[in-house]
Order: structure tokens, then sequence, then C-alpha cells
């Protein structure tokens, strides 16, 4: 059985009841922070909302080549209005995104997604090259794994191409236990979302200022 079949029905259970914690489409105001960063700026996370369309098409249209090819594995400059409406009207249970901001400029996205009735979601991010190195991928997915855990997904997924090393640092150094394995030029991650002493400290971490 592979990892996105479905779990037994104890698993199934257990992440039903967490996520009747929260009701689909409600807007989590809780999962809103502040973030300061090295260069003094300051910073806003926030769970995307519909009427960051605009946004995240500036966003996009902002990243280099190299950025979209490490995200999206092919040349990617422009966001289809389909792909822009999947982007931005999540459930925020089973799908939640979250953005950062500097000002109004949306600078950073990261989500998950949650593989039908299981307890596993892909988890993805990317970061606008004159914001990388600042910390903000370790906010994202800290930020991320806490939202999932409280929602009944227990283990992330990742797909990345090999010479993203900036991404796969990130999930090596998130405190969780990290396995991968490589296959033509693409590194597959998976790791457990149970928070450890090392994820809560670097949580605490990117609540009190850069990682």
């Amino acid at each position: 059985m592979s990892d996105h079949d479905v779990l037994s029905g104890v698993d199934v259970e257990r992440g039903a009841m967490l996520r009747t914690r929260f009701v689909a489409w409600r807007y989590p105001e809780d999962l809103t922070t502040h973030i300061d960063v090295s260069t003094g700026a300051k910073l806003r996370l926030r769970a995307i909302r519909a009427s960051d369309a605009d946004k995240l098409v500036a966003f996009h249209c902002q990243l280099s080549s190299s950025s979209i090819y490490r995200r999206y594995f092919s040349e990617h400059p422009k966001l289809a209005d389909e792909e822009v409406r999947h982007f931005t009207r999540i459930d925020y249970v089973d799908r939640v995104a979250l953005v950062i901001l500097d000002r109004d400029d949306l600078v950073a996205v990261g989500r998950f997604d949650r593989y039908p009735l299981t307890e596993m979601a892909e988890v993805a991010f990317i970061i606008r090259d004159g914001y990388q190195h600042l910390g903000l991928g370790h906010q994202l997915l800290a930020h991320l794994a806490e939202a999932a855990w409280a929602r009944g997904i227990t283990t992330f997924s990742a797909e990345t191409l090999f010479s993203n090393i900036d991404m796969i640092s990130v999930f090596r150094h998130s405190g969780f236990p990290v396995t991968s394995s490589t296959s033509m030029g693409e590194v597959s991650l998976k790791f457990p979302i149970q928070p450890t002493e090392e994820s809560a400290a670097l949580l605490n971490r990117c609540r009190s200022g850069p990682t």
C-alpha cells in the first residue's frame, strides 16, 4: 500500500475528529502573526484570501526564471486564471496557504494540500528573490506544520529538484526527522510533523524574530 492510500480506520477517525474543530472556508485569523527580519523590515504572515489574486499574479511576475523553475519544475512565466483561483480559494482545513507580506506586497507563499482520506499532505513554498536567505522558508514551514498538525495531518511530503539546496536545507533543519530519496534529479522528502523540542524551539524563534 502506498503512502497516499487510505489509512487505518483509527487514523481516519482521528483526522476527522480534529478537522471538526475547524469550519471549512472560515478565514483563520489565528494564523496571522508579525515577523521581524534582519533587514529591519516588518513583515506579516497570514492565511491567503481570495482577494489576494492580483497580489499573487504580481508576486509571480517578480520571480526570477530560476526561482519559478525550482518551484514548478518547468518554465512557467505566467499563472493561468484557473491556477490563480485554485491557489487563492482554499477551504483552510484540507488546503491551507500562508503568505508573507511586506506592507501590501506579497513576498512569499507556502501551502499544504492534504491527500484525500489520509493524514498526509504535500507542502511547498516559494519566496521572492530579494527576500530569500532571510529565514522566511523556516517561518513558512514551521507555521504550516503547526496549522496542519492541528487539523489532523501527521506527515508532510515534498518534491523538489536536487539542485534546490536552499529548500532541502529548510526541510533538513526543520527539527523534524526527514527521510528522502532521489530519482532523475528530483528529491522526494517525507517527515512526520508531530512537534519535537527542536521544531517547537524553531517555531518560538520564528515568532520572536528571524531564523
